[in-house]
């Protein structure tokens, strides 16, 4: 295939500054996988990586900041951000990877190199790289790609290809695995059937992987657009098993009743609706593990139905389990437990109350009920059923009435307290009444709700008799009451419930 073109007006001048700063001190310099492939993709790069046939100590004569603290060549050069209104005047940098040109060694581990050789020439370090799309180098002055695997080709298939023989690649660093299949989902490309076979073939030497490598991988896969697509790889190749085996269990576990699908499939289909809704990772995740704990509480029930009773408890265990085991966040695993854990809130909207809806917002925290809501519209989903369906919009109309702000006296800018302390009044039946009565003023005219002119307010108040001063509290309290039932009659109908 021929060169592909590239733009260089996509590469960022930080960058071409690395390359001509190594080219005039007389060394190659290429740009070198991923960034070669989404130019020629035209996806924007996340990162730059520049290999060069200088060595490390060269590389780092030739720049004012570089950072080299691993065994691997890499040094990275730190270009700085100009940043418009700086005004911490804190220099921030770009980071460029620049590494030499390495040769093939042996990976005793399966993971790393047992050591790291240096070479001159750039065939020589294409050929250890993963996939052919990724062993692609650029030549930024000259417009020249260097392409010895067909990668540009198989950029134009849309394959994921192993270099060389992919029983070595895999054998040398295992997470290559992973990466096939992430690669797979992030870039819409299939993997060629030589190397699925392969994978199959190698998938045990995953063991030797640390699971917070696994976890990058798998994350990303997960935050792809096509993660149920990629779930469902990571099952066909035999490597599921050793991530979350406890999501294979779902396999073949019939669900009945409303579900159309097995536990698995159904965790797919939740953990689809979450990356077409584009929702954050821990929805995501909530959303694959939120009925994990169902084959391991599947009981025979009536009328040829299973019951799933307590499966919710079982699953956030399931689930804290799994989120340890890939060395998450305590921050994220606790969420996901607690998403996993109360997905299953309420069932029927006719009887659940507002205080148990309190309840679970009290639960789970303002800040994620709504991430439960989506959460259990995934499930919704999952089940084949249409996305707000009258149970869910329900739902969502009492969460909103319960986390809105009451109306009530509480919002005046006096209270209680302010009125003995500072305007002298005796607590009793009367404070209760002029309280009222002053919500009710406010309640028409909101800027009259200040000290200054409540104050003056209650010393007019507090002339009147008993009588008097009751019916006008009375009345506020009856404006307030019809207020509340607008409001909620609002909410009702923006949810159509």
């Amino acid at each position: 295939m021929a060169s592909q073109p590239i733009n260089n007006s996509k590469i960022p001048d930080y960058v071409t500054h690395v390359t001509k700063t190594l080219e005039k001190a007389n060394f190659e310099a290429f740009l070198v996988g991923g960034c070669v492939r989404d130019l020629i993709l035209e996806r924007e790069p996340k990162d730059w990586d520049i290999t060069t046939n200088a060595n490390p100590e060269e590389i780092i004569a030739l720049f004012e900041k570089t950072i080299y603290e691993n065994k691997f060549g890499t040094v990275g050069v730190c270009m700085p951000i100009n940043e418009e209104n700086n005004v911490t005047h804190v220099t921030k940098y770009h980071i460029i990877e620049v590494t030499p040109y390495r040769t093939e060694a042996k990976y005793s581990d399966f993971r790393h190199p047992d050591e790291v050789l240096f070479s001159k020439n750039i065939e020589d370090d294409l050929k250890r790289r993963d996939f052919t799309i990724n062993a692609l180098a650029y030549n930024v002055e000259k417009g020249q790609i260097i392409d010895l695997y067909k990668g540009q080709t198989d950029i134009k298939d849309k394959v994921i290809r192993a270099v060389g023989k992919p029983d070595d690649r895999f054998q040398e660093d295992s997470l290559r695995m992973l990466r096939a299949v992430r690669f797979s989902v992030q870039l819409d490309f299939v993997v060629s059937y030589e190397t699925m076979q392969s994978i199959t073939d190698n998938v045990s030497f995953i063991k030797n992987v640390s699971f917070e490598r696994i976890r990058d991988e798998f994350t990303k896969i997960v935050e792809s657009r096509n993660s149920m697509q990629g779930i469902g790889l990571l099952q066909k190749l035999g490597l599921l098993k050793y991530i979350i085996p406890e999501l294979e269990e779902g396999i073949g576990c019939i669900q009945g009743g409303a579900h159309k699908y097995d536990v698995f499939v159904h965790l797919l289909e939740a953990l689809n609706h979450a990356s077409e809704k584009d929702w954050q990772l821990e929805i995501r995740l909530a959303a694959l593990f939120h009925d994990i704990g169902k084959p391991k509480s599947r009981r025979d029930g009536t009328k040829k139905e299973y019951t799933f009773y307590g499966h919710e408890v079982i699953g956030a265990r399931l689930a804290k389990q799994i989120m340890e085991r890939l060395k998450y966040p305590k921050k994220s695993t606790d969420l996901v437990v607690s998403l996993v854990r109360n997905h299953m809130f309420f069932s029927d909207t006719e009887q659940i109350s507002l205080s148990a809806v309190r309840r679970i917002v009290q639960k789970v925290g303002k800040e994620y009920i709504w991430d439960l809501m989506n959460v259990r519209e995934c499930d919704r989903v999952g089940m084949s059923k249409s996305e707000a369906p009258y149970r869910l919009r329900k739902y969502h109309a009492m969460i909103e009435e319960v986390l809105r702000d009451p109306i009530s006296v509480g919002q005046l800018a006096i209270d209680g307290k302010y009125m003995m302390e500072v305007l002298h009044m005796k607590p009793g039946p009367r404070m209760g009444w002029i309280l009222n009565a002053l919500l009710e003023e406010v309640l028409d005219d909101p800027t009259k709700n200040t000290k200054e002119h409540l104050g003056e307010l209650v010393s007019s108040l507090d002339i009147l008799g008993d009588a008097e001063l009751k019916t006008l509290g009375e009345r506020g309290k009856e404006t307030k009451e019809k207020l509340e039932e607008e409001e909620i009659d609002k909410l009702h109908k923006k949810h159509g419930v």
